[in-house]
């Protein structure tokens, strides 16, 4: 009964340690190199949403791109809502 008790807080204690490290890089690299949009209407067509589709593409969205000013004729550009809280 001891052996399992161990065991558990070691489990335990190895999910927190990989929690505390994941959600930290995870929304570094979201805020940072990429992330991930759904484009919805016919604003983008016929590139995005092709023909009288109403399903939403999702698009990966770089960020790097644009931080090093890497944009190019003929690339798409998003501007993204950051709402924090909901």
């Amino acid at each position: 009964m001891a052996q399992a008790q161990g065991f558990g807080r070691r489990y335990i204690k190895a999910f927190f340690k990989g929690f505390f490290v994941a959600v930290p890089v995870t929304v570094t690299f979201l805020d940072r190199v990429a992330c991930v949009a759904r484009v919805e209407g016919a604003s983008m067509q016929p590139s995005l949403n092709p023909g009288e589709r109403q399903v939403s593409d999702v698009v990966l969205l770089n960020h790097w791109s644009i931080r090093n000013y890497e944009v190019q004729r003929g690339d798409i550009v998003s501007l993204v809502e950051r709402t924090f809280g909901e």
